[in-house]
């Protein structure tokens, strides 16, 4: 583990507090999802859902983790969740990724797209990456730094679910495209993707040298029950 919390520290840079502090000391507990469920609909708990999405939306460093774990895994429970939802705004800017250099309008145009793409869906963590990168270069460093605390927030929710070292202990994601997001910010990457019955993804990776280094499990079980709940005719093709 000591390898992972370190290619972690690499990535969660901008944290309001120390992330040296923070991440060690982070707290790995398989999440209780029908609990989950039962706190972010109930009016009268502190996890309310549109009370944690409007404090999401604000332009402040106030959440804290145990919001940020309810908020996260708490989306599979509204109406609009869609594990599988492709934006068609992301369209317009994903030839300009993973460039280091972009012009001002290239900016303007991550900008705008990304921040289109968010507003329908408020977890898209690559949208959320390159807008960070965009507003830095073009200076706005409040702004970026509010939405490197959210991202990074949105991965220490991830990384708080266990240790994905074995399915016991598989990570916990709100879309399969969010366990490549998450590998890629420790420094993996990915050379296959296997997928267990009844409901365990394994993705194999390298380390940043090139090194094999296993693999890591995430546990998609409420992911495939709210699709094929809402959508029963899958089950049948």
């Amino acid at each position: 583990m000591n390898k992972i919390i370190a290619l972690l520290l690499l990535a969660f840079t901008s944290l309001a507090v120390s992330a040296q502090d923070i991440l060690p000391q982070l707290k790995r507990e398989r999440p209780d999802m029908n609990q989950i469920r039962r706190e972010v609909t109930d009016h009268n708990s502190p996890y309310y859902y549109p009370r944690l999405m409007e404090e999401f939306q604000r332009n402040d460093t106030l959440m804290k983790l145990d919001k940020y774990r309810r908020l996260y895994l708490g989306y599979m429970f509204q109406e609009d969740y869609f594990p599988y939802r492709i934006s068609n705004a992301a369209n317009h800017i994903q030839e300009v990724y993973g460039r280091t250099n972009l012009n001002r309008q290239e900016c303007d145009s991550v900008i705008k797209y990304a921040e289109l793409v968010l507003q329908d869906n408020p977890f898209d963590l690559q949208q959320m990456m390159g807008l960070i990168q965009a507003l830095r270069m073009k200076g706005k460093k409040n702004l970026a730094d509010i939405w490197q605390y959210k991202l990074n927030y949105l991965l220490m929710a991830i990384v708080s679910t266990g240790t994905g070292l074995d399915e016991e202990n598989a990570w916990y994601v709100i879309e399969p495209a969010h366990e490549y997001a998450l590998l890629n910010m420790m420094g993996y990457t990915v050379t296959n993707h296997l997928f267990y019955d009844p409901y365990y993804e394994f993705l194999k990776v390298l380390t940043p040298s090139g090194a094999n280094s296993g693999g890591f499990y995430f546990n998609i079980k409420t992911i495939l029950e709210e699709y094929y709940r809402k959508f029963p005719e899958e089950l049948n093709e």
